[in-house]
């Protein structure tokens, strides 16, 4: 997927994490919040917290399929002034000072309509980014930003649900690549917890399908959740969590209070080591 035609960053980091025996750690942060510095210097400490990928959240005033922590991350990154051209600029800053950590845009489809799919393509690979998820653009449209992003370099990352059956299956794994995000739970983001069981059996289905990774999110609040996702799939996926407790540390003003960011970092490391604790099943 890199534009060498080597393996991309994506790949390598599933493939040293398979080496090491052990599932990965996704981080979700929404770029901007609570202010453009502040959110830099958070999004800059993940990989040294643990964080093995990191989906950088683009911000959007309608995020229909978030729920209220990260739709308040969206309007708190909006107030602040963040646009799309200043999410690229921070992930532009972000890879000047890592080479390696694994970086997805999260968002949806109006945004980069707004700005220009050829020019967000370009500039998206221009900064450094490995790959997209789009919540808002199922198959049937593959041709709006799927198909242009592949042939740009960039991964396209595909959601998969509880309700994703057999047969629908194959038509969301198409033109997916990078990883497969599996949603564990039905409804909005951050609200309730997957079953280890149901989690395990869900991977294994979509482990019939395809080779790709699975990475399964929602509903993981704890360094013990985590640990019981990453032993049965290839990552645990972090965002609600992560965003409420930066909240938890801003200021009477909605920014970073002086521990703000330590903090977060430190949740991050905890949940680290839970997902490195875990065995593998």
């Amino acid at each position: 997927m890199s534009a060498a035609g080597g393996a991309s960053r994506v790949e390598r980091r599933f493939a040293d994490l398979k080496r090491a025996g052990r599932g990965g750690l996704v981080t979700f942060v929404t770029a901007g919040d609570p202010d453009p510095e502040g959110s830099f210097e958070l999004l800059r400490g993940l990989p040294a917290a643990g964080a093995d990928i990191i989906e950088l959240g683009m911000p959007f005033s309608d995020p229909m399929a978030d729920g209220p922590a990260i739709q308040a991350a969206s309007l708190r990154a909006l107030k602040a002034g963040m646009t799309l051209a200043k999410t690229l600029d921070m992930a532009r800053r972000f890879r000047a000072g890592d080479a390696d950590t694994p970086l997805i845009l999260m968002g949806y489809y109006n945004p980069i309509y707004s700005y220009g799919v050829t020019r967000f393509l370009a500039d998206a690979c221009a900064a450094g980014v490995d790959g997209l998820i789009i919540v808002d653009l199922p198959p049937e449209e593959d041709d709006e930003l799927c198909r242009p992003a592949l042939a740009a370099g960039l991964h396209w990352i595909r959601l998969a649900t509880p309700t994703t059956d057999d047969k629908r299956l194959p038509k969301v794994l198409s033109n997916t690549s990078g990883f497969v995000y599996y949603v564990s739970i039905m409804g909005i983001t951050g609200t309730r917890s997957p079953t280890a069981e149901a989690v395990r059996e869900a991977v294994a289905r979509l482990h019939r399908h395809t080779e790709l990774p699975v990475a399964v999110g929602f509903g993981i609040r704890t360094p013990e959740q985590a640990a019981e996702v990453a032993a049965v799939a290839d990552a645990a996926v972090v965002g609600s969590a992560v965003i409420d407790r930066l909240k938890s540390g801003l200021d009477a003003q909605g920014r970073c209070g002086d521990g703000t960011v330590a903090d977060v970092l430190g949740f991050v490391r905890s949940l680290a080591e839970g997902v490195r604790s875990a065995k593998r099943t």
